[in-house]
């Protein structure tokens, strides 16, 4: 029997959530439902299943979204829980990454969005008066955040700094920055740069490329750590794109028939 905590039981456990993930013609399939309805219904019969607990087509844009940041936290715990001790730290911090574009755009001074004040995991932080919410920040789980409120230094590159804290010493014959783990952060901070200066129009294309590279570099990654933070990018790649086929059909539903 493989042990729980184990990389031979982590593996096991990522390569059968892989194989639920939905494949191209999967994807284009429900792109072409015009209603939420029908979405639902193909969506909860595929790998999707898990991602749309509690979304209906009663929910709103904003339900939905929460719903979703949900069901993040949800699979980085899972992760966590099959992953042995010494991984765990670096990988619970993955569960704070869908928060960052909004503290950042808190930590710049932007208003609050009406809907934050209904969200239980902001509230508190958006009633608070600007000036003191890096301090209520350094008082709970988001310390390693607070620390860029204050200065240029952006919320993503203290959230990259707080990881690499996490992770474990690398051992004395670790083959160094050629590892999967170091080309997987290679690569999506190349991802996070180009998709910063593309063109709208071809954020899909590059994100498609992105979830190509991603698939080699897990096939590559059979028994090692890198393994549960490549299956969290590609999970976030899918949410990501499950997020906008629901939102298209909440924000924008197609008129009914006379």
């Amino acid at each position: 029997m493989i042990d729980c905590g184990s990389f031979e039981y982590a593996h096991a456990r990522l390569c059968a959530r892989h194989g639920e993930r939905l494949d191209e013609a999967a994807w284009r399939r429900i792109a072409a439902l015009r209603e939420i309805a029908p979405l639902l219904d193909v969506g909860r019969a595929s790998g999707l299943r898990r991602w749309l607990v509690g979304i209906g087509v009663d929910s709103t844009a904003h339900q939905a979204e929460a719903i979703l940041r949900g069901h993040w936290r949800a699979l980085v715990g899972e992760v966590v829980a099959w992953m042995p001790a010494a991984w765990q730290a670096p990988i619970a911090w993955c569960a704070v990454l869908p928060d960052l574009a909004l503290l950042q755009h808190l930590a710049r001074g932007g208003e609050a969005a009406p809907w934050m004040h209904d969200d239980a995991l902001w509230r508190e932080l958006v009633v608070t008066p600007p000036h003191a919410r890096a301090a209520l920040l350094s008082a709970g789980p988001y310390a390693a955040l607070a620390l860029a409120w204050p200065t240029s230094q952006t919320i993503v590159q203290a959230w990259h700094d707080e990881w690499q804290r996490r992770l474990p010493p690398a051992p004395s014959d670790s083959v160094g920055p050629g590892d999967t783990l170091a080309q997987l952060v290679r690569l999506l901070f190349e991802h996070s740069k180009a998709f910063a200066e593309a063109p709208g129009a071809q954020g899909w294309s590059q994100r498609s490329a992105l979830r190509a590279q991603l698939s080699i570099l897990l096939r590559r990654a059979v028994l090692e750590p890198a393994a549960a933070f490549i299956h969290i990018a590609l999970c976030a790649l899918d949410i990501e794109r499950l997020r906008a086929e629901l939102l298209r059909r909440f924000l924008f539903p197609h008129p009914k028939a006379a």
